[in-house]
C-alpha cells in the first residue's frame, strides 16, 4: 500500500503534463490543416531532382 502513495501522484502528474500537452497542441493550432499533409505527399512539385539529370549516386555498401 505504500507504493500507491508514490504511484497515485505521479501517474497525476503524468496525466495533467499529457493534457497540458494536448492543450498545448491545440492553442497552437497543430491540427488545423488534416487534409493539407495528405494532399502535399501526393504532389511531385518538390520532388528533388539530380541537377544533370543523371543517376543518382549510390552509397557504397
Amino acid at each position: 500500500m505504500n507504493v500507491l502513495v508514490i504511484l497515485m501522484p505521479v501517474s497525476l502528474f503524468l496525466g495533467g503534463l499529457g493534457l497540458l500537452g494536448f492543450l498545448w497542441t491545440l492553442r497552437s493550432q497543430q491540427y488545423e490543416d488534416p487534409d493539407g499533409d495528405k494532399a502535399r505527399i501526393l504532389n511531385d512539385r518538390w520532388d528533388e531532382l539530380p541537377d544533370d539529370g543523371g543517376p543518382v549516386p549510390r552509397a557504397p555498401r
